[in-house]
């Protein structure tokens, strides 16, 4: 009896084992997200989805100072609006800040679920152009002498994962 009670705690073990490989492995992946939710799809005249090429510098850490600092991004699908651009230059609202906590008594109508901004992540975003029409304040543009063409201003952004 010992002999096919060792076997089936062996069995069991495996089988055990094998379940919470697979739980694991589950939970730990990221799911498919496009970004997609009712702000994205409805605020701004222009929605993309945009790969995040470049950060051009550090991200100033100026807690007294609320500033948009401009990003470059390569256009991978225009969900609306029209833009013709496949390189992209989009102005980031106090970018240190999470989307979600991003909005302030200044810019109340702003968001999104990215909590830090990486190179090569994809963002989906409602879009305003030209910036200064939508955000009168300080803007860190190390862009300006690259590019004669309108700076974009992100009113919503969300990642996605692939």
């Amino acid at each position: 009896m010992t002999r096919i009670h060792a076997r089936l705690r062996r069995s069991a073990n495996l089988i055990c084992a094998f379940v919470l490989i697979v739980i694991l492995c589950t939970s730990c992946s990221k799911k498919p997200d496009t970004g997609r939710d009712a702000k994205v799809t409805t605020l701004g005249s222009i929605e993309v989805t945009a790969k995040l090429l470049e950060i051009k510098g550090d991200l100033p850490d100026i807690a007294m100072y609320d500033y948009a600092f401009v990003m470059k991004y390569e256009v991978l699908q225009v969900h609306r609006g029209n833009l013709d651009a496949k390189l992209i230059y989009v102005g980031h609202y106090n970018p240190l800040k999470s989307r979600d906590s991003v909005a302030d008594g200044r810019v109340t109508e702003i968001g999104g679920n990215i909590k830090r901004f990486r190179a090569l992540d994809v963002h989906r975003m409602a879009l305003e152009v030209p910036i200064d029409d939508y955000y009168m304040g300080g803007i860190i543009n190390r862009y300006f002498d690259q590019s004669k063409e309108p700076v974009y201003w992100a009113v919503w952004s969300n990642n996605v994962v692939k």
